[in-house]
Parts: C-alpha cells; structure tokens; sequence
C-alpha cells in the first residue's frame, strides 16, 4: 500500500511509460550522421524520464539537467554501444545511473533521493485534512526511500517510481534479475519498519 500511493502522488510523468519506436536504433544511427531531426526525435521522446530520474537521484535540479544533457551526449558518443534489441530508454537509464554513481564518487557521497512534488487533485467535496494528511504521509514515505542505501535506493525508485521490470532494473544496474529481488526484498523490510507507524492511516484510505 505503501508504494502504491507513492505511485499516485508522484510527479506528473514519472510514472507514464515511454513509447518505444521500433526504429529507434536506426534514428540513432542517424544522429551519429548529423541527422538533427532524427536526436530532436530522440530527445523529445525520452527528455522527461531521463531528467525525472537524475532529479531522484542527485536531489539538485541544476545537476539533473546537467546530468541530463550529458547522458544524451553520451548517447551520441557511445551509440555503437546499444544493441537493438533492447529498449533505448533501459540503456538511457544505465547511463544516468552511472552518471549520478560518477558524482557520488566525486562528492564522496550519494546525493539523497529528490521528495515528489505532490500535485494530488481531491475532490471539492473531500476534507482538507485528508488531503493534508495523504501529503505528509507521501513525504514521509519519500523521506524513508532517501534514507536507504544507494544500490537500495536506485532499485526501489526505478521499480516502484519508473515501473520498471525485473529484467529491465537488472539491465539498467548491470546486475542479476536475482540481486534486483533481494534488493527489493531488503528494501521492503527497511521501509516497512520505518514506516510500520503509517500502516493505520494507510488502511484508513
């Protein structure tokens, strides 16, 4: 229940996939020849994830965009790298992951994840406390996922927050399906400890 409300409370476009273009390793391939509308493409179509993402990560938004337009210049650099069976977003994610893991190392530290910028719609009929209290417990969830470990963090927001799959966290963290579990599972424990004093309101919704 817990991250099923993080889902509804997150910001608008965290949670909305991305359509896929079947031709996406050919437009790529285009962009590598100078082919401006072919990365204006690109761009526009994965821009929001990418930025989304780095901003959970570094928790800055001048560091977002930054990190944002260097994991498209790497794109561009790195192109011959993707293979085409894969998903250009899953590739994209990797390489803010590695981007912010960068920083990390830099700054001797992993910046905390980002809160979600609430924009709940209640009904006009709906008391204010409720909206309220969904509020403070949305943060008070955010604040328990920044809390976490770097490797658990990155893999509760990108299932949770990015819907990602098993398989597509696996490749995204350059881990096993089996290791994404665990971490999950980990992640589970610590933030249903953490958080075991919300699960009244919770079943209150």
């Amino acid at each position: 229940m817990v991250f099923e409300l993080t889902r509804k409370l997150a910001p608008a476009g965290v949670t909305r996939a991305v359509t896929e273009a079947p031709n996406e390793a050919a437009l790529l391939a285009a962009c590598q020849q100078g082919d401006s509308e072919a990365f204006r493409y690109l761009f526009d179509s994965h821009k929001d994830r990418v930025y989304s993402l780095a901003r959970y990560l570094s928790r800055d938004e001048a560091m977002a965009n930054d990190i944002t337009q260097q994991a498209f210049a790497t794109m561009l650099l790195k192109a011959r790298e993707f293979r085409a069976e894969a998903k250009l977003s899953t590739w994209l994610y990797r390489l803010v992951v590695n981007l912010c893991a960068d920083e990390w190392r830099r700054e001797r530290k992993w910046l905390p994840l980002a809160a979600a910028r609430h924009k709940e719609v209640m009904s006009e009929k709906a008391p204010q406390e409720k909206s309220l209290a969904r509020n403070e417990i949305a943060q008070a969830v955010m604040r328990a996922i920044e809390n976490l470990k770097p490797k658990l963090r990155a893999t509760v927001v990108l299932k949770y927050l990015e819907d990602l799959s098993y398989q597509e966290i696996s490749q995204v963290l350059g881990c096993s399906m089996g290791t994404v579990a665990s971490r999950l599972n980990r992640g589970h424990k610590l933030l249903a400890r953490k958080l075991g004093h919300l699960r009244p309101s919770l079943e209150g919704e």
